[in-house]
């Protein structure tokens, strides 16, 4: 009897050596896959909440020193990205992403030149063309993630005269 409990445990020894490293390796596929993922879904929400700011910044009419509004609107875009904007970018160029365009309230024609930016017209900022690289490495044969965010408000009649230059 003690013999062959000898046997039996002789043959079983190194079990949970082979079988450890085999249940590891789709549990960490599975959870670099959802940290990927999450990290994808924190950076578009970032972009999204950047152009948010950037409308509520376009709306007051404010522009900074020595700048024109599209351009100050453009770098509170980009300053509330944290540097994602230029690393989702094709060229590393995030300003070249950001669109601002303004919009006639009662037609939705688009209007621009001087005045474009006067108080109650519709403003929409938006970041298109962006790209999220998967980290997996089981996911680079995979299309990258496209995606674009975009914020729209009514600009608020200036307490100045006129709205600011663009």
């Amino acid at each position: 009897m003690c013999e062959r409990r000898r046997a039996n445990s002789s043959r079983r020894r190194g079990g949970a050596l082979m079988e450890g490293p085999l249940a590891m390796l789709p549990l960490l596929a599975i959870l670099f896959a959802v940290l990927d993922l999450s990290i994808a879904l924190f950076v578009k929400n970032t972009a999204q909440f950047a152009v948010c700011q950037g409308v509520r910044y376009a709306i007051t009419s404010q522009t900074m020193a020595g700048m024109g509004q599209d351009d100050s609107i453009k770098s509170v875009v980009q300053g509330y990205t944290l540097g994602f904007l230029n690393y989702l970018s094709p060229d590393h160029i995030g300003k070249n992403r950001i669109a601002i365009t303004y919009y006639n309230p009662v037609s939705l024609a688009p209007v621009s030149g001087v005045g474009s930016n006067a108080g109650g017209n519709i403003v929409v900022v938006s970041a298109s063309g962006l790209s999220w690289a998967w980290m997996v490495p089981l996911l680079h044969g995979v299309a990258p993630l496209q995606f674009a965010v975009s914020s729209a408000a009514i600009m608020e009649a200036t307490p100045i005269a006129g709205a600011p230059a663009r």
